[in-house]
């Protein structure tokens, strides 16, 4: 399934540039860490971890698909992707020879709101790390020869993602969903953008978009307090800041009735995402809908959809259902795989489980179980210098302080019955939703809601489908 229907639990895809300037009122046992800014406005923040001799870096930017020029689809990845592919004093091949020759890990990529790069390494070789850090991400020369290899891995890998049915389908849910906004399109692009972006296209948005003041950095290791702020300071201090353009983004198309968009295809599952535009992160409902998704679909063999379309009527091995709420609202998608013949009753029986959690309360039962799920799993979200790093950078982007993880089992049990009741009858449309289906046309049972000028789009979508 597209990747942006998915949940992604990496701390890039997640955050608006939201600093928050409140002071801590938690005692220092309930805070992840602490928070500093350098004088070119790059953020900060800081957790001591002494278990192991390693330090482990994240730095958040905000250069995502949010901030691609239309046409240049793709950009926002590649000049991430590029970022370890050379540099004024260093070739690809040497930056691999030093990474390797430190065992580190060094990774840069993009995604729909933000870009990372990312380092661990063992404390002894922090020195020579941090140099190479700062070399690729302030002095990148994108050299043509790389780029050129680059736009062919990505167009190359958009290419074969086609034989996967559950890609096509999300790609054509996120295109029809949201029209020319950015979340419309895959992180790594398109093959007509990819072929427009030019080495200059790169170097400008890497100069527009790669600045302190549009940044955020986590550190967590094996350092003092101390010792990290000498190392921050030393290695990004003379990152020179600039004003930073807003992007100028289209509207999101409203959905103001069902759509549906049958690709045929010659194959014996139909695969089927339904669903709507979904929430931004920084609404207050996220809460409530996240304990509402868990009952519905997001639990797993626990929730309301798996119970009733796999366990009771066997239509289907799996199903779920998700929001993935980003700097812009991300959609909320149902996705499911059935036979073609069933196809139909697996729609029908998931648009009234839609409509059953919005009018119906659920029952105490699924509540506890969905609170206990929620508090009870989130202690994972830090129990490594990777996830506490990608913790740090989530809680500064979202304003939500440092004590986030000692206050969000508060956020979730206050919840009661009609608060879910009331996010699933606000965000849930089971008479207007957008509804996709790959699969067999001529061995599919009757859809439901495909009026005849539907019917007539969907064979202008099958059309276009084949050309793309």
């Amino acid at each position: 399934m597209e990747k942006k229907l998915l949940k992604r639990m990496s701390w890039v895809v997640m955050g608006v540039l939201l600093w928050s300037t409140a002071a801590l009122a938690a005692p220092p046992s309930q805070v992840l860490g602490t928070r500093q800014e350098l004088p070119n406005h790059l953020i900060w923040l800081f957790s001591r971890q002494a278990e192991l001799p390693l330090v482990t870096l994240g730095l958040l930017i905000k250069a995502g698909t949010l901030q691609e020029p239309p046409g240049k689809e793709g950009l926002a990845n590649l000049t991430a992707s590029l970022l370890l592919n050379g540099t004024k004093t260093r070739t690809s091949a040497k930056i691999a020879a030093e990474v390797d020759f430190m065992g580190a890990r060094l990774a840069a990529g993009g995604g729909d709101d933000f870009a990372t790069v990312s380092l661990t390494v063992l404390k002894k070789d922090l020195g020579p790390a941090l140099a190479l850090f700062k070399d690729i991400l302030m002095n990148p020369t994108f050299p043509t020869a790389e780029v050129q290899r680059k736009v062919k891995q990505f167009q190359a890998a958009l290419a074969s993602e086609k034989d996967d049915p559950m890609v096509v389908a999300g790609r054509a849910f996120n295109k029809d969903l949201y029209g020319a906004f950015p979340y419309g399109y895959p992180v790594l692009g398109t093959p007509q953008g990819l072929s427009a972006i030019t080495r200059q296209d790169l170097m400008a948005f890497h100069r527009k978009y790669y600045r302190p003041n549009n940044a955020v950095l986590s550190l967590v290791g094996d350092l003092t307090p101390e010792e990290a702020e000498q190392w921050v300071t030393k290695t990004f201090g003379a990152w020179a800041p600039a004003p930073i353009p807003a992007p100028k983004l289209p509207p999101i198309p409203p959905l103001t009735q069902r759509k549906v968009v049958v690709i045929d295809k010659d194959i014996s599952q139909a695969n089927i995402i339904l669903g709507n535009l979904g929430i931004a992160r920084s609404n207050p409902d996220f809460y409530a809908i996240q304990v509402m998704n868990y009952i519905l679909g997001g639990g797993g063999f626990t929730s309301r959809l798996m119970d009733d379309i796999r366990v009771n009527r066997g239509l289907a091995y799996s199903v779920s259902s998700s929001f993935s709420p980003g700097l812009e609202p991300g959609p909320f998608v149902v996705s499911l795989e059935t036979k073609n013949a069933t196809a139909g009753e697996a729609i029908t029986q998931v648009v009234e489980q839609l409509r059953r959690i919005r009018t119906q309360p659920v029952t105490p039962e699924e509540l506890k179980e969905a609170k206990s799920y929620l508090i009870g799993s989130f202690p994972r979200k830090m129990d490594s210098m990777s996830k506490r790093a990608w913790l740090l950078g989530y809680v500064e982007v979202y304003g939500l302080g440092l004590d986030y993880p000692w206050r969000y089992p508060d956020l979730i049990e206050h919840l009661t019955p009609a608060d879910i009741q009331k996010v699933a009858d606000k965000y849930l449309h089971p008479e207007n939703y957008l509804l996709v289906v790959v699969g067999k046309k001529s061995a599919m049972s009757a859809l439901p809601g495909a009026s005849p000028s539907q019917k007539k789009e969907e064979k202008k979508d099958e059309k276009a489908q084949s050309h793309n």
